[in-house]
């Protein structure tokens, strides 16, 4: 993926005509997925690939051989608006990892593209079940035209999840579990807030909680006491120079745009983009880097080149062109509007500064109208304290975005926070200390309807019930998207 700019999540849904969603007891999900089953003929023998394209409004691209699997790239039929479906529909990208109806199923959004090569989430690895991959709303080609950005919002990609899933319970018919990494983990909390009957459990990954757009202390305690001191100090350092060195440094950036025939438009001038991605460098970092990165990081002393190949190297100086912002409209649309997005002062920076870290309106084409709504972000946090069940949130301890995390309060139910130790932006179950992580695995399990028999007596013992597959199971982080969870 394109490198991508950074912005935190206060997403602010657009809660006018949507009626607040009650929790989902225990009770309710189980009968919700009796009725389900109660419609499905287990004793179907038709061909996967007929069954699922027998479904109104699905389409196949391509299916791609995968040993011990069936992997579909497909289209779905969707309404531009759930509110109004008579006035247009799209396309929606869709991708199914087939197992086998009898296993659980997991519905994973990354919140942007979706991959259209075979992968495995890590809960679709711990419970061996089959994995559908959405698509998000008006990341292309899942975009309507002409393209109405007032219907890119929470709520209506929470119900084009809701219909995908309603389409394939009728053949997947066992458990399912929502989740999602950063921007993907909040979808999927999004989803759960909306329709908290669909899923059988949630497992969202580093996902950011934005609750209020302005409010950045906790993003600036976060910068103040990460990792060490003399890293801290290393980070900033590579930081000055880069914008005392800026005339220098900005002919190398001039040059490379020149031969790549990269533009500016959106942002809006070459030098707010050289800027911007210099004051990204230390969140980058620590984004996707370690404590012992640290050792990498160049000295003031560097050369121009070096401090710009730094900069470039965990930053990316193609983030803010017009070519790479382009695929990534939608979510600075989004933060925007309903996400919100970070602002940290680094003080040690702020006489050397022009322009500070710019809102996401620097990085959406100015036709496309944008207006923030501070409702969103307060509505989910407050039903994800209060009603959240069988919900697990995964943290990095060093990843700047979990520094506003969700919390659950009283009204939780089988829910958890985890925070990995020393993790970054890419923290998994795996990571967790061991009590934590055979914690989460086993509830995991549990919720996926498939926990042995040994594990429900003792939780220790719990583990993934698919073999590790290089192929399948590898994560893939691109540690220039930092502009962006």
């Amino acid at each position: 993926m394109g490198k991508a700019l950074r912005w935190v999540l206060s997403l602010v849904l657009l809660i006018g005509t949507v009626a607040t969603a009650g929790a989902a007891t225990a009770a309710d999900r189980s009968a919700d997925q009796q009725t389900a089953t109660d419609t499905v003929d287990t004793n179907d023998t038709t061909d996967i690939k007929d069954r699922i394209l027998a479904i109104p409004g699905m389409s196949l691209i391509q299916e791609k051989p995968y040993d011990g699997y069936r992997y579909f790239v497909l289209n779905y039929t969707q309404p531009v608006d759930h509110r109004r479906p008579s006035k247009g529909t799209f396309q929606q990208r869709i991708t199914l990892l087939h197992k086998d109806t009898s296993r659980p199923t997991v519905f994973f959004t990354s919140g942007y593209n979706v991959s259209t090569n075979p992968s495995r989430s890590e809960p679709t690895r711990i419970v061996d079940g089959n994995q559908v991959s959405l698509e998000y709303r008006f990341f292309t080609p899942s975009r309507p035209q002409p393209a109405d950005w007032s219907k890119l919002d929470i709520w209506q990609a929470a119900t084009d999840q809701h219909r995908v899933f309603t389409a394939l319970k009728k053949i997947y018919s066992k458990n399912w579990l929502a989740t999602g990494g950063s921007k993907g983990g909040m979808t999927a909390t999004y989803y759960e807030r909306f329709y908290p009957r669909d899923m059988d459990g949630v497992v969202a990954y580093v996902a950011p909680n934005g609750v209020v757009n302005g409010d950045n202390s906790a993003y600036d305690r976060f910068f103040e006491t990460v990792g060490t001191e003399e890293c801290r100090d290393k980070l900033t350092a590579v930081q000055r120079e880069a914008l005392i060195r800026r005339v220098p440094l900005k002919k190398k950036y001039q040059e490379w745009a020149e031969a790549e025939g990269a533009t500016f438009d959106t942002i809006g001038s070459f030098d707010k983009a050289y800027e911007a991605v210099v004051l990204d460098y230390a969140w980058g970092f620590w984004q996707y880097g370690r404590l012992d990165d640290c050792d990498s990081i160049p000295p003031a002393t560097a050369s121009d080149d070096v401090i710009y190949d730094s900069v470039d190297a965990i930053s990316g100086f193609s983030a803010p062109t017009d070519q790479s912002l382009a695929t990534y409209t939608p979510y600075y649309y989004q933060a925007g509007t309903q996400l919100g997005w970070p602002t940290i002062k680094q003080p040690k920076l702020a006489e050397l500064s022009r322009y500070g870290y710019q809102p996401p309106r620097s990085f959406v084409p100015k036709e496309i109208p944008m207006k923030f709504d501070p409702r969103v972000m307060p509505d989910v946090d407050n039903w994800v304290r209060h009603h959240a069940n069988r919900m697990l949130f995964v943290y990095g301890q060093n990843d700047p975005w979990g520094s506003k995390q969700f919390r659950l309060g009283h009204g939780a139910r089988d829910s958890y926070v985890y925070v990995a130790p020393g993790a970054n932006h890419g923290a998994n179950v795996a990571g967790l200390v061991p009590e934590q992580q055979a914690k989460a695995t086993a509830r995991i399990l549990e919720w996926a309807g498939v926990a042995p028999a040994a594990v429900q007596k003792d939780e220790t013992r719990a583990k993934p019930l698919a073999k590790f597959d290089a192929e399948l199971d590898k994560q893939k982080l691109d540690r220039r998207n930092t502009l962006r969870p």
